[in-house]
């Protein structure tokens, strides 16, 4: 049997995502109440991070450790990736040798084919194209606030980038309406609006994105590898910042979400995270719970304690 990988939301049936959301709720009471529960003792997972991170290395390392199993770290400089060795032979040799690889890279191209050629799950940290472990965590934040998140409205403010267009898999999968506010020339791509015609809008006014929705939710303006874009992007992006006056035209049990690291005063004011609809905090945190039912499904699927 071939390894199942998630590479991308669509990766899994709509049940699998809810069924791993809600396994990731039930994870988070066991380490509330220090339950042990290791379904992956003796497991190994590989880390392999082209691009640094807080969030993504803590969560599946902390998440690994907690399950029972190790997580090893291997940067740029700790591996052949890049330096001659073919992706498609470092993934054979790795998956031979470990039980999963979790990989954060720049083109989602290096995931596809390192999946391709391993004989065990390979999961996407971050690509240029997506972030689908955020989505999770997303997801689940909102189901502990508000409950199911089908047939709510979220708006998307400012960067038609991974982030975005992991949201727009999400509408599919989760059953949602997304309204996505952008300056022109900042879209999705095409091919992810393309997937869902019905569910997903793209306006200029943020205001319009953001009246009477249920979740609100915007990223950097500059992530990793644009920063000669900064000054641009800042001049660009201004009106688009999320702040009170803006997430009052929400509705009025609306909950604002960022992925963070945040840089205050730019796509988010200063004191939006002090607000009370905001829980990017509660997000974070969710990472590591989501990521770790996500590796249960993956690495020992149909476990349960006794």
């Amino acid at each position: 049997m071939s390894a199942r990988h998630f590479l991308s939301l669509m990766d899994c049936t709509p049940e699998e995502l809810i069924s791993i959301i809600r396994r990731g709720i039930e994870l988070k009471d066991l380490r509330q109440r220090s339950v042990l529960f290791e379904p992956l003792k003796n497991r190994v997972l590989g880390m392999i991070f082209e691009k640094s991170s807080t969030r993504t290395r803590l969560s599946f390392e902390a998440g690994m450790i907690q399950l029972g199993g190790q997580a090893i770290f291997l940067s740029p400089r700790d591996t052949q990736l890049g330096r001659g060795e073919s992706i498609g032979d470092c993934a054979i040799v790795m998956s031979r040798m470990l039980d999963a690889v979790m990989i954060r890279t720049y083109a989602h191209q290096t995931l596809t084919e390192f999946a391709a050629n391993s004989r065990v799950p390979v999961i996407n940290g971050l690509s240029d194209d997506l972030h689908p472990c955020q989505l999770l965590a997303d997801m689940q934040t909102f189901l502990e606030h508000r409950g199911a998140i089908q047939g709510k409205t979220v708006a998307w403010i400012g960067d038609g980038n991974n982030m975005c267009h992991s949201y727009i898999e999400a509408a599919i999968q989760f059953d949602f309406q997304l309204r996505i506010a952008c300056p022109e020339g900042f879209e999705p791509d095409s091919r992810f609006l393309a997937m869902a015609p019905d569910r997903v809008s793209v306006v200029r006014d943020p205001r319009e994105a953001v009246r009477g929705a249920h979740l609100v939710s915007t990223d950097v303006w500059t992530s990793m590898g644009q920063e000669e874009e900064t000054a641009r992007r800042l001049k660009l992006f201004k009106p688009y910042q999320v702040n009170r006056e803006l997430l009052d035209l929400a509705a009025d049990d609306a909950l604002f979400m960022h992925c963070l690291p945040a840089h205050r005063g730019e796509e988010i004011s200063h004191d939006i995270l002090d607000d009370p609809r905001a829980v990017a905090w509660d997000q974070a945190e969710n990472r590591l719970h989501a990521q770790k039912a996500l590796l249960e499904f993956l690495v020992a699927p149909g476990y349960r304690p006794e």
